[in-house]
């Protein structure tokens, strides 16, 4: 549902609280939500917020909420577009307010009595959402609002806030019989419940894996930065003397990618595809299949075949017969790739003298040494010129040619850790458009991953523009002691494609919370179309400099990351369809079997594609937040779908011969980025495009074709 009255993530929050009586008890309570925050920009007081803060706050909110709700349905005015679609649509401030921070912060500071507060409050917020969204006074309401629209002079933006909101009850269940209505209910906050239990193993399970090291020869093949870091790791665990590697991307992956000691190779990779399916108290396989249980009941309550169906219907692919045509589409030139991968891989074991075929913790290892035999190029030739300031620098460059926008540090504001950073974004002619937050390192308290968020989404308070509260998410390398943090070529690269999230979030321009949010499977194409600019020597020449010399990457550097670049994509495109395919296939399913085997259809439903051995998915079910946390369910495909898009939209400025030309960027950002989901998704890209885009620059730019 785009309307969301309680946020599952990063949600959206206005400055307004409750009443005055209210905000002044709270105050001498020293409650910091509510009351009205006089910090710079209006971010959230941090540094005030503690623990106890937020189940007062979250209870008042919906109380607030609720009256609001009362006040829309006891008036005795005739329904109209102001006093019953606006009414609700600005319902919830302060819920709003309190759940963006809470569930901010609760992704990227976590603690135990957070999650604890976490569980209590997901029953409570799901029958708060219910008693709106069944709520037949307030719906009789919206429906008369709705059937007679023709009466109520509507713009573009007010017709589209009022389908939506109308399209969500009835997705919500508003015209189910009561006990039906009492069975949605009991789905919804079952569904929600075991989403967050899923989400919650899964950081237990990161967490709790060690491969702690304590002979030097082990390392060797390790970077040294690595090695560093590993020792840090060690001794904050008490193990002072010896490396300490973990399941967090920064650490396990470059570990796959270089160790020389196979075993422990091997070691860490299945610890890695293993979360969530050890038989301890963090396992995730009856939670996945009671989960996968409770969609298809919901589906079929609602009357859809399966999940997929009921999910579709609201996002560009539609049906599931269109999601599959592409992944098919694509699967089969990438699985050809991935062989031809795989042989140069074991190419390179007998080359070294192997009398052993490749296996999954072999890849990467082996992966890196074919590339280098074939381009001479190693990643660490390229990490030297990657410094993190400097590419953040880079996509701020960027953005500044394409939108002449300007980004500045923030000090002596809040921030949501203490390792964040702040910057006031403003807009070509001086006029202020929000703030933006970067966290770019892991920690145990943090989810796993980069993301997105706002602390506040743009909207209008008295007739004037609130600029958005923006935070980007994640988890990179630590630099090494004394050293700055270094990237590699996939991370400065998420680091553009977050920071398009960003833009997306910063330059919207809508009036009302129900029109703010687009289709899961076109909320890509910001962050995706950014990632082109990366590596484009125009740009590398700007931001790639040497972080000891501050020699920019020789031009020789540059040709063989060009010519390397699509070398690989056989197993990245590979992995990540496997991944799209095992969501779609769980929520395609019309009858579950109460003793269904997660791992055992997994397998059955990825082998009979054909996908080799020494390639899992790229994630697990037992570790698949992306789809078993929400979010992404049934949506995982929306990457891809998204890439066709923006594969397209670069070939907009290719085509004139400027990747930053002004006319391209003025219309990306009217037709894409302001609108937010005021116009159909595939209407927006017509309107910047001017026709619809097709799959041959996508599969192009992947080397696929």
């Amino acid at each position: 549902m785009k309307r969301t009255f309680m946020a599952a993530g990063l949600a959206v929050v206005l400055s307004a609280c409750g009443s005055p009586e209210k905000g002044a008890d709270a105050a001498q309570e020293g409650n910091p939500f509510l009351t009205e925050f006089t910090t710079p920009f209006g971010v959230p007081p941090f540094d005030k917020i503690t623990l106890a803060d937020y189940k007062p706050a979250f209870l008042q909110g919906m109380e607030e909420q609720k009256q609001e709700i009362d006040a829309i349905v006891k008036q005795r005015s005739v329904p109209d577009f102001e006093n019953t679609i606006v009414a609700l649509d600005q319902s919830g401030r302060l819920l709003k307010r309190v759940s963006s921070v809470f569930y901010g912060q609760n992704s990227v500071n976590t603690n135990d009595e957070m999650q604890a507060l976490s569980r209590e409050l997901s029953p409570l917020l799901s029958k708060h959402n219910d008693d709106i969204s069944l709520n037949p006074a307030l719906f009789a309401r919206v429906k008369e609002v709705y059937d007679n629209q023709a009466k109520f002079n509507l713009d573009k933006e007010q017709k589209k806030l009022l389908e939506e909101t109308y399209k969500d009850f009835v997705r919500g269940g508003a015209n189910l019989p009561a006990d039906k209505q009492e069975k949605l209910r009991e789905l919804n906050s079952g569904i929600s419940m075991l989403q967050l239990t899923f989400g919650q193993n899964m950081l237990k399970e990161t967490n709790d894996f060690q491969l702690v090291i304590d002979k030097k020869e082990d390392l060797s093949g390790l970077p040294e930065s690595l090695i560093a870091n590993a020792a840090k790791a060690a001794k904050a665990a008490g193990m002072d003397g010896k490396w300490l590697f973990t399941l967090h991307n920064p650490s396990v992956m470059p570990f796959l990618q270089y160790a020389d000691n196979r075993a422990l190779r091997e070691k860490i990779f299945k610890g890695y595809i293993n979360r969530g399916n050890n038989g301890n108290d963090a396992d995730n396989n009856k939670v996945v299949r009671d989960l996968i249980t409770l969609r298809l009941e919901k589906a079929k309550l609602m009357g859809y075949d399966d999940y997929a169906s009921f999910v579709l219907e609201d996002r560009m692919a539609k049906t599931s017969d269109k999601v599959y045509a592409l992944l098919d589409e694509v699967w089969t030139p990438a699985l050809a790739k991935a062989k031809m991968e795989l042989a140069d891989i074991n190419a390179e074991i007998k080359k070294e003298g192997g009398n052993f075929e490749a296996e999954g913790w072999d890849w990467r290892y082996y992966f890196e040494k074919a590339k280098k035999a074939k381009f001479d190029l190693d990643e660490n030739q390229v990490r030297p010129y990657l410094k993190l300031d400097n590419v953040r620098d880079g996509a701020f460059y960027v953005a500044n040619k394409l939108y002449g926008i300007t980004f500045t540090p923030v000090n002596n504001i809040p921030l949501p850790h203490p390792e964040a950073q702040a910057f006031e974004c403003k807009d070509k002619d001086g006029s202020y458009l929000g703030i933006l937050y970067f966290d770019f390192f892991p920690r145990a308290s943090k989810r796993g991953g980069a993301w997105c968020g706002t602390y506040r989404s743009q909207t209008y308070q008295d007739g004037k523009r609130l600029g958005p509260i923006v935070t980007i998410v994640c988890n990179f390398s630590q630099p090494a002691e004394g050293q700055p943090a270094l990237l590699s070529a996939d991370e400065a690269e998420t680091l553009f494609h977050e920071f398009g999230h960003g833009l997306h979030n910063l330059f919207k321009d809508v009036h009302y919370y129900g029109v703010s949010g687009v289709p899961r499977d076109f909320v890509e194409l910001p962050s995706q179309v950014m990632e082109h600019w990366v590596f484009e020597p125009e740009v590398l020449k700007v931001y790639a400099k040497h972080y000891q010399t501050g020699e920019v990457i020789p031009a020789a550097l540059i040709e063989k990351l060009d010519k390397s670049g699509k070398y690989g994509q056989g197993f990245a495109t590979t992995e990540y369809l496997a991944a799209s395919l095992l969501d779609m296939d769980y929520h395609v399913l019309k009858e579950i079997p109460a003793d269904l085997d997660v791992m055992k259809f997994e397998n059955e439903t990825l082998g009979k594609r054909g996908l080799i051995r020494q390639i899992p998915s790229r994630y697990r079910t037992t570790y698949f937040n992306h789809t078993m946390g929400g979010g992404y369910t049934a949506g995982y495909y929306s990457y891809i779908w998204a890439e066709v898009l923006d594969a397209d939209a670069y070939e907009a400025y290719k085509e004139t011969g400027d990747i930053f030309n002004p006319e391209v960027a003025a219309k990306f950002r009217t037709y894409i980025l302001t609108p937010g989901g005021i116009d159909d998704a595939m209407d927006m890209y017509k309107n910047f495009r001017g026709k619809e885009p097709n799959t041959e620059p996508l599969l192009k730019n992947r080397g696929l074709k």
